[in-house]
């Protein structure tokens, strides 16, 4: 019961920017489990690498953090300066939007390296989202 009180009380603060991350959390546990498993069956895990792996996911948290705090402020100063736009949230539900599609590609991809096959439309529509937002899996700053 308590987790259902947590997803209502979610669900009346943030609307479906509550769902939103809903589904982001449980796509990073998703994708940390699977990588995880793909990694045993190769033969190849580590504990450095899983520290690494929950390091990137504490980092995506802190993001969509800032991403709130964000929308905040703009509201903030949207009704301070008197300017007659409403504004409720966009920053955040677009973070975590992008944070969704490369925590399903990740997972996908993981269920691919432990043998599922993986139906060729899931690969297009992950690699048009993908493309779309500019994520090529390369950091910015590194070649």
């Amino acid at each position: 019961t308590l987790l259902f009180a947590t997803v209502a009380a979610g669900t009346a603060v943030w609307g479906w920017t509550g769902w939103l991350v809903i589904l982001w959390v449980i796509l990073m546990v998703l994708d940390y489990v699977t990588g995880t498993l793909s990694a045993m069956r190769a033969g190849e895990w580590s504990s450095d690498t899983a520290r690494e792996g929950l390091w990137h996911k504490g980092g995506m948290i802190l993001l969509v953090c800032l991403s709130a705090l964000t929308d905040v402020f703009i509201r903030l100063m949207l009704t301070l300066n008197a300017i007659p736009i409403h504004f409720k949230t966009l920053v955040c539900p677009v973070v975590l939007a992008w944070y969704c599609v490369t925590e399903l590609g990740s997972a996908v991809e993981n269920a691919a390296a432990l043998g599922a096959p993986v139906p060729k439309v899931l690969q297009k529509a992950l690699k048009a989202v993908r493309d779309a937002a500019g994520d090529d899996g390369e950091e910015e700053g590194k070649e």
